[in-house]
C-alpha cells in the first residue's frame, strides 16, 4: 500500500462531494456507454466532472466549479475552447452548404498551407484523426519498400490502434512491429534492410512528454538514410513548437509527417504527407495505384476550420511566445520539485509537458516504470481542488489562451499541494 492511499481516497471523497450533478449523470451515462464515457482517456477516479460550457480557457462543469483548462484537450485545443476566426470561418462556410460529396476550395487552401508550414511536406492527405493518419503512413510506407517491418519505440502512443505500453497489445493494429528503447542509439541497429519504416515522435506525448536527445534523431535519420528505410515523425502533437512543428527545431526532417489534433481549432482533423516520390503512389496520374478512402477526408467544417486556423491564429510569433511560456513553467516546476522532499520531476518541451511522480533524469518511458500511481492521482486531486485542470496522468497542454498570471496561479497551486500532500493533518 502506498504511503498516500489514505490521503488519496480523502481527496476522492472530497471530489465526489462537491460534484453531485456530475456523479448522478455519469451513472446515467455507464448504462450506455461501457465505463461511462466514449474516451477512455478521459476516465478518472471516482467519476469524471462533466463539462456544462467552455470559452477561452476556462471550464464550467454541470455543478458549476470553475477550471482553468491546462489541459488543452490532450493537446487539440491549443486554440482555446471558442477561437473567434474558427467559428466565423465554419459559419460561413456552412452558409453555402455541407456534405458535398465532392471537391472544394477549402481544402485546396489547408493543403498549400500544410505543405508552405513544414519542411518535409512537399504533398498531403487529409483523414479524420491522428490515428488514421499514422495507419495511412504506415501502410504507404510498406507500399514504397516492398517491406513489411515496422521500427516503433516501446511505450509510445501512436493513436488507439498504435499504443506500444502497458494493455496496448489488445488493441495493436496487426503489422509486424519491432521495438527498441527510445532514446538508445545502440538499439538503432534493429534498422535494417528489411525495415518498411520507424514510426517516432520527436518528443513522446502521451510516453510522457519526454524529448528526443538531438543526438538520437541524428543517428535515427542517418541509420534509415543507410538501409532505405522511411523515418516518419507523428508530429500530431508535436507540430505545436514552431509554424513547422518540432522538426524545423531539430534541424532533422523525416520522410513522412503525420498530423491532426489542432490544426483544425477543435474540430476533427488528420494528415500525412511527405515526400513527392512516395506520395506519388495515390496519384494516377504518375501511375499511382494505392486509393484512399475516407468519407469525411475533406468535410466542409475541418477544412474551413484548419484554413482559418493556419492564416489567422498558428503565426510564428505566437507559437514561439507560447513555447517560451511553457518552458518557463516547466523550468519553475522543477525548482519546486528540487525543494520538495516528495518524488517529482517534469519533462517536455515548450508549451507541453507532464508531471511525474519520479526523479529523474527520464529519457524514455522505462524510466517511469518506479512511479507511484497513488501520488500521482493525489496531486492531481489536489490541484483540481484549487482549479487547475491537468490530465490525472499529469500531462500538460498549455492553449493560446492561457497568460502568465495563469501559470502563476498553476506554480502556486502546485507549491500549496506539495505543502499539503508533504503535511497533511
Amino acid at each position: 500500500m502506498s504511503t498516500f492511499t489514505a490521503q488519496r481516497q480523502d481527496a476522492e471523497q472530497r471530489y465526489a462531494d462537491r460534484r453531485p450533478l456530475s456523479k448522478e449523470l455519469f451513472e446515467r451515462a455507464s448504462a450506455v456507454m461501457p465505463g461511462g464515457s466514449t474516451r477512455s482517456v478521459l476516465d478518472m477516479s471516482p467519476f469524471p466532472f462533466r463539462v456544462a460550457s467552455a470559452a477561452g480557457s476556462e471550464l464550467i462543469d454541470v455543478d458549476g466549479i470553475t477550471y482553468v483548462d491546462f489541459l488543452g484537450d490532450y493537446s487539440a485545443g491549443l486554440l482555446g475552447h471558442d477561437p473567434e476566426p474558427v467559428r466565423a470561418a465554419v459559419t460561413a462556410a456552412l452558409e453555402h452548404g455541407w456534405s458535398f460529396g465532392g471537391v472544394h476550395t477549402d481544402e485546396i487552401r489547408v493543403a498549400e498551407a500544410v505543405v508552405d508550414r513544414f519542411p518535409s511536406l512537399e504533398q498531403v492527405r487529409f483523414t479524420n484523426s491522428g490515428t488514421e493518419a499514422n495507419l495511412m503512413a504506415l501502410q504507404l510506407a510498406r507500399y514504397h519498400t516492398r517491406r513489411q517491418r515496422i521500427v516503433v519505440c516501446d511505450g509510445a502512443y501512436h493513436g488507439g490502434l498504435l499504443y506500444f505500453g502497458h494493455g496496448g497489445e489488445a488493441l495493436l493494429a496487426p503489422f509486424d512491429f519491432t521495438r527498441v528503447r527510445y532514446n538508445d542509439i545502440d538499439a538503432l541497429t534493429a534498422i535494417d534492410d528489411t525495415v518498411a519504416a520507424v514510426l517516432i515522435e520527436p518528443m513522446m506525448g502521451a510516453g510522457g512528454c519526454i524529448p528526443a536527445e538531438q543526438e538520437y534523431l541524428i543517428a535515427l535519420r542517418r541509420r534509415c538514410d543507410e538501409t532505405g528505410s522511411l523515418l516518419i515523425f507523428d508530429e500530431v502533437m508535436t507540430s505545436r513548437m514552431s509554424a513547422g512543428g518540432l522538426q524545423q527545431r531539430t534541424g532533422v526532417l523525416p520522410d513522412l509527417t503525420t498530423l491532426g489534433k489542432y490544426l483544425a481549432g477543435g474540430m476533427t482533423f488528420g494528415a500525412f504527407g511527405g515526400r513527392a516520390d512516395v506520395m506519388a503512389a495515390f496519384d494516377p496520374a504518375r501511375g499511382g495505384t494505392l486509393t484512399h478512402g475516407g468519407t469525411f477526408n475533406n468535410n466542409v467544417v475541418s477544412m474551413a476550420a484548419a484554413a482559418a486556423a493556419m492564416s489567422e491564429m498558428l503565426s510564428e510569433a505566437k507559437l514561439s511566445q507560447l513555447f517560451a511560456r511553457g518552458e518557463s513553467l516547466r523550468s519553475r516546476f522543477n525548482k519546486l520539485f528540487a525543494a520538495s522532499t516528495l518524488p517529482l520531476s517534469a519533462t517536455g518541451v515548450g508549451s507541453m509537458m507532464a508531471v511525474h511522480t519520479v526523479e529523474g533524469p527520464i529519457n524514455g518511458p522505462h524510466d517511469l516504470e518506479t512511479s507511484d500511481h497513488e501520488l500521482r492521482q493525489l496531486l492531481f486531486h489536489e490541484l483540481l481542488h484549487r482549479g487547475c485542470y491537468i490530465a490525472a496522468r499529469g500531462f500538460i497542454a498549455l492553449s493560446l489562451d492561457i497568460t502568465d498570471e495563469q501559470c502563476d496561479t498553476l506554480v502556486e497551486a502546485m507549491s500549496e499541494a506539495i505543502d499539503s500532500i508533504s503535511t497533511p493533518n
